[in-house]
């Protein structure tokens, strides 16, 4: 598929953007379209905004924001403006009743703070309109009861945007396993570091509160349950966790003796904190959360990584044990030096790996940003040891290993799957999924149920069973 024109929508660092507007709609559009409002107008709404300004533009039309900060609503809206024209109306979020009905809208998207979603998506299929929700479906449980008896009390629909399941290196592990290949799943191990750019990140702004989020086993491991859940197309049964905060923070391993590297002493020598993100130097952060912004609610995008009053935890190891007998052991790193990923899948008859390397290491320019791909730039050489790539291997017993080739068959944030998942959510195909890769508010229970699990884990010392959570109708 070619990339679609228009902006790129942000890729899956947080401190990216696009970088100019959107271009202008040639033409008319078709009557008809479907009517969407857009409920949390910041960073995360960019791809949802993009889409439907560009090449979804005559599949459906933004008609209103739900947003309580109007320099954030205003700044989405003046991209949305110099595409389409027109103006939409901002309506704070106790107003969600009011503008399904006044403004006629089909479909709700919720990219808001993630312990507003079980009461936002609730309300919204309530009041007739169906939803397309950001990951996590909800922080908490009991937020997540809250969707679950809207959608068995409404019958409305409820889509998951879980864009890792159209990234083709996923894809093709799921195509692997679902052949049989392999044989029936026993275990899995999966492995995922982020880094001191991408993993930091959710250290400073409000994923920094797990009250917030529920933690980083909700908001960031719901992605990867859920790529489990259908990687093996199997139900988690049991949860056990450990781990906590043991890098940021005013008293963790920074805190504890610490002693810079010498590399970053080099970059202090340079006027550099690795740690620090300066927002006035990227004018998509400043506009959605620089001063203007933060006079309407006091939000500060670009907290201290090593504050007090942390509460997220940042190392995190699980096991998970499915219906099917299978267990899956699966390790977090929010402070990795590199970022990526490494799966492996047991089977009766032989294993599959994937690894992925998003960023071999964290290199800065001259600027002192870091560079998100030090590969497409000639100020660093790319990283000999670690280069940035996919492999997927694939052996069975008593047979040599065979590499199996990832075919990209789109561009875009998510190793192409945003764009693919955009077209899901805008432009569905009549025929089936053979991977059946759309996901349900089903899917997105089950997902967040092992992070709910987890943290109840976390809290006990003891294993839970998710059945024991009721989310379930």
């Amino acid at each position: 598929m070619p990339e679609q024109a228009g902006p790129k929508a942000p890729t899956t660092e947080p401190i990216t953007g696009p970088t100019h507007a959107p271009a202008p709609v040639d033409g008319p559009l078709p009557e008809g379209r479907t009517r969407y409002a857009v409920v949390g107008t910041g960073h995360r709404a960019a791809m949802y905004v993009d889409a439907l300004t560009g090449a979804h533009a005559a599949d459906g039309e933004i008609v209103a924001w739900i947003e309580p900060n109007p320099v954030r609503a205003a700044f989405h809206e003046a991209r949305v403006a110099a595409a389409l024209g027109g103006t939409r109306p901002v309506y704070p979020p106790e107003d969600l009743e009011k503008v399904i009905e006044t403004e006629r809208v089909d479909r709700v998207i919720v990219t808001s703070i993630d312990n507003t979603h079980g009461d936002l998506v609730s309300r919204a299929l309530r009041a007739g309109a169906d939803v397309v929700v950001e990951k996590p479906i909800a922080a908490h449980a009991d937020q997540a009861r809250q969707i679950v008896d809207a959608v068995a009390e409404t019958g409305r629909d409820l889509i998951m945007t879980f864009n890792y399941r159209y990234s083709p290196r996923n894809s093709a592990l799921r195509e692997v396993i679902a052949s049989g290949e392999i044989g029936r799943v026993l275990s899995v191990h999966f492995d995922w570091a982020l880094d001191t750019v991408h993993g930091a990140d959710y250290f400073r702004r409000w994923h920094r509160e797990k009250v917030n989020n529920g933690g980083l086993l909700v908001h960031k491991s719901s992605h990867h349950f859920d790529l489990v859940n259908w990687w093996i197309d199997d139900v988690p049964r049991r949860v056990f966790a450990t781990g906590g905060r043991m890098f940021y923070g005013d008293d963790a391993a920074h805190a504890d003796g610490y002693e810079p590297t010498e590399t970053e002493k080099k970059l202090n020598e340079r006027g550099i904190d690795p740690w620090q993100l300066d927002i006035t130097k990227n004018d998509w952060l400043s506009g959605l959360y620089g001063p203007e912004a933060q006079e309407h609610d006091g939000y500060v995008r670009n907290r201290s990584v090593f504050d007090a009053g942390i509460t997220t935890e940042d190392t995190l190891s699980l096991v998970v044990e499915y219906g099917s007998g299978a267990t899956m052991t699966y390790s977090l790193t929010a402070h990795s030096p590199w970022e990526g990923y490494r799966v492996v899948v047991n089977g009766t008859r032989g294993r599959a790996e994937l690894e992925v390397v998003e960023r071999g290491s964290v290199a800065f320019g001259e600027n002192g940003a870091a560079i998100l791909d030090p590969s497409a730039t000639d100020v660093f050489d790319t990283d000999e040891v670690r280069p940035k790539g996919e492999r997927l291997v694939v052996q069975r017993h008593w047979e040599r290993a065979e590499e199996r080739e990832i075919v990209a068959v789109a561009r875009g944030g998510h190793g192409g799957g945003d764009t693919l998942l955009l077209r899901d959510i805008f432009a569905p195909a009549d025929e089936a999924d053979p991977i059946g890769r759309a996901a349900g508010y089903l899917d997105g229970i089950r997902a967040s149920a092992v992070g709910y699990a987890g943290n109840a884990s976390l809290e006990t010392g003891n294993p839970v069973l998710i059945e024991d959570l009721g989310l379930e109708a």
